[in-house]
């Protein structure tokens, strides 16, 4: 079995300093939002034994407010910035999530963008829970969180439509849950 987590990027300002996409940082909310989803990964294993993130600004910094969140519960994972994750499309992420076989990870993180990340996302749902496929079906939000389990022992085997969506969160439906 092989676990795959995709992470969005949180909330960032509309515009960074030197007027690149690609420097863009987190805002307020971003912060509060990355430390909120951080720490609900930390309370809910297994976690990632290697997180492969986005070098852009606003996805190197939702990794380290998470991570701020989660050490101390969480073994340290083998992290990569891989320049490829910015702007990829779904076959350019499943192409990367193929190559952990590498490294072999049991259970893999992705820190990126949309549109990609959600349409990766999307494309992987074979099966699952139906009401986090619902939730996912219009957006992965900033600091979304999907997470996916393959029948098998290899990451080359991981194909679109072939994973089984376990859950979907986000700070929006961890503040939903918690006010109910």
């Amino acid at each position: 079995m092989r676990r795959l987590m995709l992470l969005r990027h949180a909330k960032t300002e509309t515009e960074s300093p030197t007027g690149q996409d690609h420097d863009r940082r987190l805002d307020e909310r971003g912060h509060r939002d990355a430390a909120e989803i951080g720490a609900w990964i930390g309370r809910h294993p297994p976690f990632p034994d290697r997180v492969l993130v986005s070098p852009a600004v606003r996805a190197h910094q939702t990794w380290e407010v998470a991570w701020q969140a989660m050490e101390g519960l969480v073994s340290p994972p083998d992290v990569e910035f891989l320049p490829e994750l910015y702007g990829a499309d779904p076959t350019d992420l499943l192409h990367t999530i193929r190559m952990a076989s590498v490294s072999d990870p049991k259970r893999l993180m992705l820190v990126g963008h949309n549109p990609g990340m959600h349409e990766l996302a999307l494309t992987l749902i074979g099966s699952g829970d139906a009401s986090a496929k619902k939730a996912l079906d219009h957006n992965l939000p900033t600091s979304g969180l999907a997470i996916f389990d393959f029948p098998t022992h290899d990451w080359t085997d991981v194909a679109f439509r072939r994973g089984k969506l376990v859950q979907f969160v986000s700070p929006k439906l961890l503040k939903q849950t918690s006010d109910d």
